[in-house]
């Protein structure tokens, strides 16, 4: 019975210890890997950084319109105002989508991706096609 008693005590303590130092080398392991990794000069692929926003010089190009020549709507989606009939208005090429001057400036600045359905503004947009002399 003394013997039962101290298996029932000694069996569930003993593997216990071994699941921890078992867990306590793997810590060890993936401590060292880290560093082994950190001291060699190792470098993540880095994504090239990308130029998001459009230029001043290309914001000069998007057509300038006031509130009443808007087409779909005289809501602006970066501010969430109303843009009025005679406040200026920057209308987005391919979508027609229309914001404040400022507020599309702002984010057109930062991104080349209307506010209101994310399409892209088109590079040919900036560089139209040359005429023909003919």
């Amino acid at each position: 019975m003394l013997v039962s008693i101290f298996l029932a005590l000694f069996l569930p303590c003993t593997g216990m210890g071994v699941v921890f130092v078992v867990y306590i080398c793997l810590l060890c392991y993936s401590a060292n890997r880290d560093n082994d990794v950190n001291n060699h000069d190792f470098q993540a692929p880095v994504k090239p950084a990308q130029k998001k926003g459009l230029s001043p010089s290309d914001l000069e190009k998007l057509p300038k319109v006031t509130g009443k020549e808007l087409v779909l709507g005289t809501d602006c989606a970066v501010c969430l105002d109303e843009i009025e009939n005679e406040q200026p208005a920057r209308m987005v090429p391919g979508c027609n989508h229309g914001f404040h001057l400022e507020c599309a400036d702002a984010w057109l600045s930062k991104n080349s991706i209307c506010p209101v359905c994310r399409s892209k503004i088109a590079p040919e947009f900036f560089n139209p096609p040359e005429s023909n002399p003919c």
